[in-house]
């Protein structure tokens, strides 16, 4: 039988009482979604939505190594915007942490709404 791990990080910012920051699972690591949320101050970076992908990516990062993983073992990522003409300044953001061969798949989608009313959400999976 498979069994399945919480993965928690102070590193990042705290999941709600109903998920978990991520699941380690058969050599995977299921990470859920990530908003630019400072972990320190648990308020959304200022800036543009640049900033706040940024700091999404960098709570993915601190809780993959939390799950023993890496950013660099991303194998798929979603990324969720409230306005598709944020895409190239996220796309420039996310070129900087996926630069390596070979880079994960990736759907990105415009939403209507995200939490906090930020304007960028990032999930991704990866492996151990």
């Amino acid at each position: 039988m498979v069994m399945k791990e919480a993965v928690k990080t102070d590193k990042a910012p705290p999941p709600m009482p109903f998920f978990s920051q991520a699941i380690k699972c058969g050599g995977m690591v299921y990470c859920s979604g990530s908003i630019g949320m400072d972990p320190t101050t648990m308020k959304l970076v200022e800036g543009g939505v640049a900033d706040r992908a940024e700091q999404s990516l960098k709570n993915l990062a601190a809780v993959l190594e939390a799950a023993g993983s890496s950013i660099d073992n991303a194998v798929k990522v979603n990324v969720f915007l409230t306005n598709m003409e944020d895409f190239a300044a996220m796309n420039k953001v996310y070129d900087t942490v996926f630069h390596k061969e070979p880079k994960p798949c990736r759907t990105c989608v415009a939403v209507h709404q995200l939490p906090l009313g930020t304007d960028v959400e990032i999930e991704l999976t990866a492996h151990q």
